[in-house]
């Protein structure tokens, strides 16, 4: 992986809920996994928080994904 591929926007961190799928949650990462906390709004940092803080309770491990094309991040 170069370091383009790093830099560039189009993946996200995604947090699948293990109680209710549709509270899946996802944030604008690098393709490491690295979420700029600096750029994410009020809202968006305490949803990453608070899914971070409850990994293995309501959710799981985060996992890195492209984003499709078009799409944007989002925290349900």
């Amino acid at each position: 992986m170069n370091t383009l591929d790093v830099e560039q926007p189009g993946y996200e961190l995604r947090f699948e809920s293990l109680i209710d799928p549709r509270r899946a949650c996802a944030f604008p990462c690098d393709a490491r996994g690295q979420v700029d906390l600096d750029r994410l709004g009020e809202q968006a940092l305490h949803r990453y928080l608070y899914a971070r803080a409850l990994i293995g309770g309501e959710f799981g491990r985060p996992v890195v994904q492209r984003r499709a094309e078009g799409s944007a991040p989002h925290a349900n």
